[in-house]
């Protein structure tokens, strides 16, 4: 029997668990300090989890960066629920809470293809499926993780 699964707005009680979520991302998340300052950063923005019954399986971190765009600060879903269709499925909801609140862009920052991460590679195809197009390579991070900046109209995402 398939189980129940929702896409909400995450209480703060509940954002305490994007900690253990980004943890089980080891080659996403592998740096302290980077995950640190995303566990403190969502606890202050707008995040959005799916659950399956109680369970947290997944959350996107939503952060305005201008008037119309909001970006997706930080994603993650446990990997047992990779696959799954889980993140389009929060796409839409994103989708749907960008449009009501008059959001009429999204922005990504993730690591540049030329990076050639095997892991990275598989976030940067998952939002080119979703329509983002690259906007730029920025020197955010540093030499060996170039930041790909990617946006795309909330009109023209392409959830599956």
């Amino acid at each position: 029997m398939k189980k129940m699964r929702e896409i909400r707005l995450l209480n703060m009680d509940e954002k305490a668990d994007i900690k253990t979520i980004l943890l089980a991302l080891p080659d996403w998340f592998g740096l302290p300090n980077s995950l640190e300052s995303y566990v403190v950063e969502s606890q202050k923005l707008t995040v959005l989890g799916c659950f399956e019954e109680t369970k947290l399986i997944g959350f996107i971190t939503l952060k305005p960066t201008s008037e119309k765009t909001l970006e997706l600060y930080v994603l993650g879903i446990l990997p047992t629920y990779h696959r799954q269709g889980i993140g389009n499925t929060m796409m839409q909801a994103v989708v749907a809470y960008a449009k009501t609140h008059g959001y009429y862009y999204l922005q990504v920052k993730t690591l540049a293809p030329e990076a050639k991460d095997e892991y990275y590679l598989k976030t940067y195809a998952f939002y080119r499926s979703l329509n983002f197009v690259d906007v730029e390579v920025l020197p955010l991070w540093d030499e060996w993780n170039p930041c790909q900046m990617m946006i795309c109209k909330t009109e023209e995402v392409t959830c599956k």
